[in-house]
């Protein structure tokens, strides 16, 4: 194996299949898109040139595309505050040696594995307005008017929140899973040595289990961030086209809407770069921040 690793030409061949896939699939369509992001063009029709004027339109659009990057920027906000503490907990939780420890995790899991159409078609028959579990619960305890019952979905002020709840619910999951993996992988003696100490489930969980997760973070951070700017399925299940007045509009949706709806190629591939770059500020934001954690404990400790 290692005379293997040491001959470029071999580990060259091997890369090779995967570096081609995605040169294809990845780094030629980027590019494709760059390159039509300086068209006016139709997908169809003739190319005309316009450089950064769809770039500019992007930046000076008060009436959709800026109120869709502020709401993809509330869903990320969103994950960060609530899906991931929401998410740890549960793992410590969960690790804490509870009866039904793997019943629970995969109940908590089932979510992430079922479609966006299943689980959009599930939160609209909770948020209808007229029979709806979410309206039934709310009159139940006098908070509701059965007679005026709230529209979630087809309210202004209530749409965006309305949607932001069961895409945190689906990946709630996902993320427990990945905490509970990593903290399984701690060695027991640690929790051993912490409990001898006196050490309590929360002191062991901040000063103990979170330190040694901190590469699963990294990692869990950085889907959740990174995620949030691409989420579209479920916004475009429960509100459409965006909502009512756009209200629940996001990057992605607004960019397929211009491409497929309107016609406007040039101006959603526009879109999408501002997308890719976003999200790759994002993640080296994340890393960034990481790095100096690391950067500083190490300070300390010397």
């Amino acid at each position: 194996m290692d005379r293997v690793m040491k001959n470029k030409a071999a580990v060259l061949l091997f890369l090779l299949p995967s570096l081609i896939l995605f040169t294809a699939i990845i780094i030629v369509p980027v590019f494709m898109s760059l390159y039509y992001s300086t068209l006016d063009w139709d997908g169809i029709g003739e190319k005309a040139f316009i450089g950064i004027d769809n770039y500019i339109e992007l930046l000076t659009d008060t009436s959709e595309f800026l109120p869709a990057v502020w709401h993809t920027f509330f869903f990320a906000a969103a994950s960060l505050l609530i899906q991931i503490p929401l998410s740890l907990l549960l793992a410590l939780i969960l690790t804490s040696k509870i009866r039904g420890e793997r019943f629970f995790v995969t109940v908590y899991f089932i979510p992430v594995i079922l479609s966006a159409v299943v689980i959009g078609q599930l939160w609209m028959r909770i948020y209808y307005p007229r029979g709806g579990l979410l309206n039934r619960l709310l009159a139940a305890v006098g908070l509701s008017d059965p007679a005026n019952p709230v529209a979630w979905l087809g309210n202004i002020d209530t749409a965006l929140v309305a949607v932001m709840v069961p895409i945190l619910w689906q990946y709630v999951g996902y993320h427990m899973l990945l905490y509970y993996s990593g903290i399984k992988s701690i060695n027991p003696d640690i929790y051993e040595a912490a409990k001898i100490d006196g050490a309590g489930f929360w002191q062991t969980s901040f000063r103990v289990t979170l330190p040694l997760l901190k590469p699963i973070l990294q990692v869990s951070l950085t889907f959740c961030v990174v995620g949030s700017m691409k989420v579209y399925d479920l916004v475009k299940v429960l509100l459409g086209d965006g909502g009512p007045s756009g209200s629940g509009q996001v990057i992605s949706t607004l960019m397929v809407r211009n491409m497929f709806t309107q016609n406007k190629y040039g101006y959603a591939s526009a879109m999408s770069i501002f997308l890719i770059v976003l999200c790759v500020i994002l993640y080296q934001g994340v890393a960034f921040l990481f790095r100096e954690r690391e950067k500083k404990r190490r300070r300390t400790h010397d």
